[in-house]
């Protein structure tokens, strides 16, 4: 069941995506070379805490740390840790969510470290590009497929391949809500948009082919071939002016 949420309680999850913005752009501000990602991971979980909330991902499913943070050629739920250093050329994507007021907030974006080649920014810039055309699609009257139909047309026109493994979600006072917002997909299909319907906008996109992989640990996903990702998200309320994208900083 799709939830609609009221004004009031859009409202509140505003505030839950300040917080998740404000500690992504944080994260981001901190992907420098010989930083680790387990120190990436505890700047963001300390602003959350220090804010009053508390970290969306952490104990999710079993999950241990408040965001999830994937380099190079892992696509999406990337464990932070001591072992991992970010060096010169990486492309770090970081997925960061706050809870606060019983509502939650979730965004992501790819920072680079360093200097990167021209078609590793293409990747990076197509992928933000694909998010904002999708979030452009989400007004009232359309349906799911409208928004996944513009993702996945921009990055194929530009020579990538959408992850169709991962979706999309709906968002609120859960993580994640129905409905699911595929990157793939007809326009004119699935749920039709109504204002009040808050959902998480998230392309996953591959520099080579889509397939991805799921490691032994559960959850680290890569790149079956080996090639780059990126991964850009915005939680948004569908609403009669159009959509408002909560996760803005």
């Amino acid at each position: 069941m799709i939830s609609v949420k009221t004004e009031k309680e859009i409202s509140l999850m505003k505030r839950a995506g300040e917080l998740s913005a404000r500690a992504l752009a944080l994260g981001g501000e901190a992907v420098k070379a010989g930083i680790t990602t387990k120190k990436l991971d505890k700047i963001m979980h300390d602003y959350i805490v220090k804010e009053g909330a508390k970290p969306s991902f952490l104990g999710y499913g079993g999950f241990k740390w408040a965001t999830c943070i994937s380099v190079n050629n892992t696509v999406i739920h990337g464990m932070p840790s001591e072992d991992i250093t970010i060096k010169d050329g990486d492309i770090v994507s970081i997925d960061v969510g706050a809870e606060i007021n019983g509502f939650h907030g979730d965004n992501a974006a790819t920072f680079y470290c360093g200097t990167i080649p021209a078609e590793t920014q293409k990747l990076l810039d197509v992928t933000e590009q694909s998010l904002y055309l999708g979030i452009a699609a989400a007004i009232p009257g359309n349906r799911i497929g409208d928004i996944s139909a513009a993702v996945q047309a921009h990055v194929e026109q530009n020579g990538f391949s959408v992850v169709t493994t991962y979706v999309g979600h709906g968002i609120g006072r859960n993580l994640h809500e129905s409905p699911d917002v595929p990157n793939f997909g007809k326009a004119g299909r699935g749920p039709r948009l109504v204002a009040g319907m808050t959902i998480a906008i998230e392309p996953m996109v591959n520099q080579g082919k889509s397939a991805v992989e799921t490691l032994s640990d559960g959850w680290t996903v890569k790149t079956c071939d080996g090639s780059l990702a990126a991964h850009f998200e915005h939680s948004i309320a569908i609403t009669s002016n159009g959509p408002v994208i909560l996760t803005k900083f």
